[in-house]
């Protein structure tokens, strides 16, 4: 009888439980979980610093630009000025009517190739300044989407 007495403990009594085995595995778990968040937390930090500098840069390139364009727009003011004045003076010595439409006819001229010549320039000047302005911010956007797709 002694036998089936050990068969029936046998049949109702636990398995051991080691409680070292489960906390390693949490601890193991914890280690993985702290270095995960290690990893996006410099990953974070890394594309904010990025973000930062890249403003940064545009609001620079942004001043410069508006600098550039407003000296292009002052000496497009002052040539204008500069060739009015002396188109006023050029008809105070106009003697006959013929004279007066031939100086307005050139003064009209030469008004429009200015205006033509102004307007390419700062056409030129502004998308220069907006490609400057533009850059940094592309400049990240395109290592973050390598990034990604690295990832």
């Amino acid at each position: 009888m002694a036998t089936k007495k050990t068969a029936t403990a046998d049949v109702f009594e636990f398995p051991a439980f080691d409680m070292t085995k489960m906390s390693d595995g949490y601890r193991e778990m914890a280690d993985k979980s702290v270095n995960q968040t290690k990893e996006a937390y410099a990953k974070v930090k890394t594309v904010a610093e990025d973000a930062t500098k890249a403003i940064e840069a545009t609001l620079e390139n942004a001043q410069a630009g508006t600098v550039e364009l407003s000296l292009k727009a002052i000496d497009a003011a002052r040539g204008n000025a500069e060739h009015s004045l002396s188109h006023m003076e050029a008809l105070l010595g106009v003697k006959t009517v013929a004279q007066m439409i031939e100086l307005q006819t050139g003064f009209f001229r030469k008004q429009a190739e200015m205006m033509v010549d102004q307007v390419k320039t700062m056409q030129d000047a502004a998308k220069k300044v907006a490609e400057d302005v533009s850059k940094p911010v592309k400049t990240v956007a395109e290592k973050a989407m390598d990034e990604i797709k690295v990832a």
